[in-house]
C-alpha cells in the first residue's frame, strides 16, 4: 500500500517497527491516518516474519490525538456520520489491542487524547521522563469515550474518573505510577530500553507468545467459574503438544536452545 502518513520496516529478526509520521502537526490523526493505521496493522499481523511491532513516532511529539480539522469537519456532519467515524478509531484500538505478535510503545513529547489509547493497547510502553500526558477531551465540550475501555483498564477505574473529568496534563512518572506505563527512561534512551524488551522477547516462544496474549484477553477480568477452568486446561493442553510447545519442552530437557532462536542467538 502507498503509505502517507506511517512508515514501516521490518529488520532481519523480525521487529516491526511503526511510526507515526505526520510531525507537521504533532502526529495528530483523522480519518486517512486511522485508516492507513488499520490496514498497516492488519499486513503486519498477517506477516509470518513479523515477531515484535514497536509503535514509535518522528517529531518532537508521540500524538497529539485528534487532528483538529478532522474534529471540525466532524462538527458538521450528522449522527450516523460520526457514528461511522468512531467505528473505525475502535477498529484501529481493538486491532492494535488484539496484535497477535508482541507490541510496545515509545513515547516521548506529548501524548494527548486519543494517544493514550494507542498506549495503553500496547502490551508494554515505555516514554522519556519528560513526556506528558492528558485525557483532553473534555476541555472542548468531548469524552474520550472510544479509548475507555483500554485506558480504564490500565489506570483503573478510581484513576479514570480523575483524569477523564479533570483535563490535567501529568508526565512520565505519574503515569507509570497510574499504570499507563512500565518503564520511564532518561531522554534518548527510549531505543535502549525498547532493545533490552526486544531482546527478551526474541528469546521466546514465537506461538507461545501469541498464545499468552491470547490467554490473557480470554481470562482478564472474568470471574473464576467452570467455563474459565476450563479454558485454562484446554489452553495448556493446546500448548503442550502444538510443535513449538514440543520443541521447547524437548530443549529444557535436553538442555539445548530450542529452534525458534538463530545461530547468532544460540
Amino acid at each position: 500500500m502507498n503509505q502517507v502518513y506511517t512508515e514501516v520496516s521490518i529488520d532481519p529478526r523480525g521487529v516491526a517497527t511503526l511510526t507515526l509520521n505526520r510531525p507537521e502537526v504533532h502526529n495528530a490523526f483523522d480519518d486517512a491516518m486511522i485508516a492507513e493505521l488499520i490496514a498497516v496493522l492488519k499486513d503486519l499481523a498477517n506477516n509470518d516474519a513479523v515477531r515484535v511491532l514497536v509503535l514509535t513516532s518522528n517529531g518532537k511529539n508521540f500524538s497529539a490525538g485528534a487532528d483538529l480539522n478532522w474534529m471540525r469537519s466532524m462538527a458538521q456532519k450528522d449522527y450516523q456520520q460520526n457514528l461511522n467515524d468512531a467505528g473505525e478509531l475502535a477498529t484501529l484500538m481493538h486491532r492494535l489491542d488484539k496484535f497477535p505478535k508482541p507490541t510496545l510503545a515509545l513515547v516521548k513529547g506529548a501524548a494527548f487524547g486519543g494517544a493514550l489509547g494507542l498506549v495503553a493497547c500496547c502490551d508494554i510502553a515505555i516514554a522519556e521522563e519528560n513526556a506528558s500526558f492528558c485525557l483532553s477531551e473534555v476541555r472542548i465540550g468531548l469524552i474520550p469515550a472510544v479509548i475507555s475501555p483500554y485506558v480504564m483498564r490500565a489506570i483503573g477505574e478510581r484513576e479514570s474518573r480523575r483524569y477523564f473529568l479533570t483535563a490535567e496534563r501529568f508526565m512520565a512518572p505519574k503515569a507509570k505510577h497510574l499504570g499507563l506505563l512500565h518503564e520511564v527512561v532518561n531522554e534518548g534512551e527510549l531505543a535502549d530500553s525498547a532493545e533490552t524488551f526486544i531482546n527478551t522477547l526474541l528469546q521466546n516462544s514465537p506461538a507461545a507468545l501469541t498464545a499468552a496474549k491470547s490467554l490473557i484477553h480470554n481470562i482478564y477480568n472474568r470471574k473464576i467459574s467452570n467455563n474459565v477452568i476450563a479454558h485454562t486446561e484446554q489452553a495448556i493442553a493446546e500448548i503442550r503438544v502444538s510443535p513449538e510447545g514440543q520443541e521447547g519442552l524437548s530443549a529444557f530437557l535436553e538442555k539445548r536452545k530450542p529452534a525458534w532462536l538463530g545461530k547468532e542467538d544460540a
